[in-house]
């Protein structure tokens, strides 16, 4: 350890030394924030996760993730399409048939998901363990 650095949690996790964790907010027109912000939320997450190996169609995709509305499965599809990461295929059928799938980009983003999937369910002991003290402390801190 450097002299002078802190043996405090924020300061245990390697990290390089150019690299600025903030640079997305100051850098001008940088839309890391934007895009991280949607492909991160837990409905798109889904989404993603459930074309992964497969094309669907909306009503297929609605009843497969529990608690979404139609109008917030809509938006997400549409904000996935115009980001490229979903391809959306209308088929000139009466009634029309429109299909969902990851589109190239998309695929890249299954290793990163696995990853993330990954350390949750390792770690999830030790997290609902932390919640547990955490919430004890604050109850015994309220009286």
């Amino acid at each position: 350890m450097k002299e002078g650095t802190l043996n405090s949690p924020s300061n245990l996790c390697s990290s390089e030394a150019d690299y600025d964790v903030l640079q997305w907010d100051v850098r001008e027109g940088c839309e890391v924030r934007q895009i991280l912000d949607r492909i991160a939320d837990k409905w798109s997450l889904l989404v993603i996760a459930l074309l992964e190996k497969r094309t669907l169609r909306f009503t297929q995709l609605r009843n497969s993730i529990e608690g979404i509305s139609q109008r917030m499965l809509t938006t997400t599809l549409r904000n996935l399409e115009r980001d490229g990461i979903i391809e959306r295929t209308v088929y000139p059928v009466v009634p029309p048939r429109v299909e969902y799938a990851l589109s190239p980009l998309g695929c890249t983003l299954h290793e990163t998901i696995r990853a993330l999937v990954g350390w949750t369910e390792s770690n999830q002991a030790e997290i609902l363990a932390a919640r547990a003290r955490y919430d004890a402390k604050a109850a015994s801190e309220r009286w």
